[in-house]
């Protein structure tokens, strides 16, 4: 009886960790995005910076290229890269906390593993 109770609780934890698992998966997905969105928008930025005061810069909106002011644009792009860099910090957070959740799920599957192993031994 108490070897069910056991493989119960060993195949509860089993389903918790390989939830922790592709919870862990999707953050390090929305993390890379993040920091591909990053990188774009530091190559933006970096070409602002070594434009001619004069030139004319424009924004794709659907099929359609539409002028921007200059001071607009590097605002905005300033912007996008504070809110994506706070965005990249908050899901390291989320995805610190889910890897400490995953190993102590990992833990507690081991013991409960060597525990059933013994009884069965």
């Amino acid at each position: 009886m108490a070897d069910t109770t056991a493989q119960a609780q060993f195949e509860k934890l089993s389903e918790e960790f390989r939830k922790t698992q592709t919870e862990l998966s999707s953050f390090i997905e929305a993390r890379q995005k993040l920091e591909s969105q990053l990188q774009e928008n530091k190559i933006v930025q970096k070409e602002f910076s070594i434009l001619e005061d004069d030139a004319k810069i424009y924004k794709l909106t659907g099929p359609v290229l539409l002028p921007q002011d200059r001071t607009e644009s590097v605002l905005n792009v300033d912007k996008r890269l504070e809110f994506i860099e706070s965005e990249i910090k908050r899901i390291e957070g989320q995805i610190a906390d889910v890897r400490t959740k995953s190993e102590k799920k990992r833990a507690e599957l081991i013991q409960l593993q060597a525990q059933l192993q013994e009884r069965r031994g």
